[in-house]
This record gives C-alpha cells, sequence and structure tokens, in this order.
C-alpha cells in the first residue's frame, strides 16, 4: 500500500491520500480524542503525539497538528493509516451514513429558492476545489443577506480561509444570488 501526502494550504495540516476510500459519500471532522471515537481510524491517530484534528474526506484524511513538528509525526501516521487499512477495521463503527450529521441549518421559510441556489453551487463550485486542499465548506444558514458556513478540514484555521470566504466563495455567491450580501465563518 502506497499512501500519498499533499502539502494544504494552511501548515497546522497535511493531507494523506490512502488510494483507497474514506468515507464515499460523506465527511467526519473531529477536534478532539473524545468526539472520534465512532472512528477507530481517527482515534489511533490522536494517539500520535501532537495530532489536534483529524478530517476524514470521501477519499482523504487530513491530519492537524499543534505543537509538534511534521517530520516526526508523519511517520507514525503513515504507519497507522496503512495498519488500519491492511487490518480491514473499519473507518466507522456501525453503518455509515451518508454524510456527516449537520448542525441545525437555519433560514427564513419564504428563503427555500435561495438557500437552494447557494447550496448547489456550494456542492457543484466551492467544495470539490475545497477538498483537493483537504477540507470542506458546508452550508449552515442564511439570514438577512448574510450566509453561514462551516469549515472542516484544513479549512478550519487555515491563514487563507478568510481570503477564501471574502474573496472566492463570497463573490461567487454574490455573482448568481444578488440577495447575498456576506459570507461568514461559524
Amino acid at each position: 500500500m502506497f499512501i500519498q501526502t499533499e502539502a494544504t494550504p494552511n501548515p497546522a495540516t497535511l493531507k494523506f491520500l490512502p488510494g483507497k476510500p474514506v468515507l464515499p459519500g460523506g465527511t467526519r471532522d473531529y477536534r478532539d480524542a473524545e468526539a472520534a471515537t465512532e472512528s477507530p481510524l481517527a482515534e489511533k491517530l490522536f494517539s500520535v503525539s501532537g495530532v489536534s484534528g483529524v478530517f476524514l474526506g470521501q477519499d482523504f484524511i487530513t491530519v492537524t497538528r499543534s505543537g509538534a513538528e511534521w517530520q516526526h509525526m508523519k511517520p507514525a501516521i503513515l504507519g497507522l493509516i496503512m495498519d488500519h487499512y491492511l487490518s480491514g477495521a473499519p473507518v466507522l463503527l456501525g453503518e455509515k451514513p451518508a454524510s456527516e450529521a449537520p448542525g441545525e441549518e437555519f433560514f427564513e421559510e419564504g428563503d427555500v429558492e435561495i438557500v437552494n441556489t447557494i447550496k448547489q453551487l456550494l456542492d457543484t463550485r466551492v467544495r470539490p476545489a475545497v477538498a483537493q486542499d483537504g477540507g470542506d465548506i458546508t452550508f449552515q444558514g442564511f439570514r438577512e443577506g448574510v450566509v453561514f458556513l462551516n469549515m472542516k478540514g484544513s479549512c478550519a484555521g487555515c491563514p487563507s480561509s478568510t481570503a477564501t470566504l471574502k474573496h472566492g466563495i463570497e463573490n461567487l455567491l454574490r455573482h448568481f444570488v444578488p440577495e447575498v450580501s456576506e459570507v461568514r465563518a461559524v
């Protein structure tokens, strides 16, 4: 098994590509070991000193570090990912849901058409590009012209995420959806 790694725009995260499906059709974002108990893979990754976050994408794993150097962490992470896949253990315990259980979305009933357009633009134009960098961005809500988005994986805490939100996503949404005045991360 050959696992590739890729740098991300966030220097605190590294993207691991095992060459096998990780979570087809879904994602999971774990910010601590306690939250990762549903995933044997994520739980193992948190055992590496310095791991502060694990994001499971469709075909990649993004690991976030805190206070440690990649040169010391990377061999252990690669070994754990390889051992996990060779063992045949599931990525998630129990049934695999189609996607991460989202937080409660919020928007006015009269804004359903606007929200559907926003979601379609996010799914077709934003999320595929962000996934290439080891992250994900999902819709959380829409209120008074403001779109609220969840930043996950390498996007969470990334120094360039503000630029991505303001100059990329906000401009895109304002172009196609005139009712959008601003985009904010939650």
